[in-house]
């Protein structure tokens, strides 16, 4: 496969956060087929979702790949179960010790069991897009045909005073 851009989502709210985060990009920079371009700084967010749970780090990277959206999906579940993340049978949107999301690869547009990318919720989420956007401003979502910068820029624009 032809090396294309990736971005990837991580996040901690279990045990040493920023240890676990450091150990994913370690472990992403060490795969073949994986070289981390840039990672953003860690921002501590409020959980969205699930039970009541300590504050989360998060934070994006950016990668060059050649492996496939399901190649580098797997990667990253392999990644969190090293870490120590549950998936099966576990509470939605419970802590975790790590968690990682394919955000974009390339121009893929995949909607499969288990495997959508881009994210479908990545837009609407702030977590999400203030990481993404210092390590990819100018990468483009294939669906939505605007960039990150300018998602990031509609995510937070003030709603507009209703016309009366």
């Amino acid at each position: 496969m032809t090396a294309v851009l990736a971005a990837v989502a991580f996040g901690s709210n279990l045990g040493d956060r920023a240890g676990q985060i450091e150990a994913a990009l370690a472990g992403l920079a060490a795969h073949d087929g994986v070289e981390v371009l840039a990672a953003s700084r860690c921002l501590e967010t409020r959980p969205v979702g699930g039970p009541p749970q300590g504050d989360f780090l998060n934070g994006a990277v950016l990668l060059r790949t050649t492996l496939d959206p399901r190649e580098l999906l797997e990667l990253l579940h392999h990644l969190e179960r090293r870490a120590g993340r549950v998936r099966e049978g576990a509470v939605p949107n419970a802590p975790r010790p790590l968690d990682l999301d394919l955000l974009l690869h390339g121009e893929s547009v995949l909607d499969e069991p288990g495997l959508t990318v881009p994210h479908p919720r990545m837009h609407t989420r702030a977590f999400v897009l203030d990481p993404l956007v210092e390590v990819a401003p100018s990468l483009v979502h294939p669906v939505l045909g605007a960039t990150i910068e300018e998602l990031h820029a509609a995510l937070h624009e003030p709603p507009s005073d209703p016309v009366t």
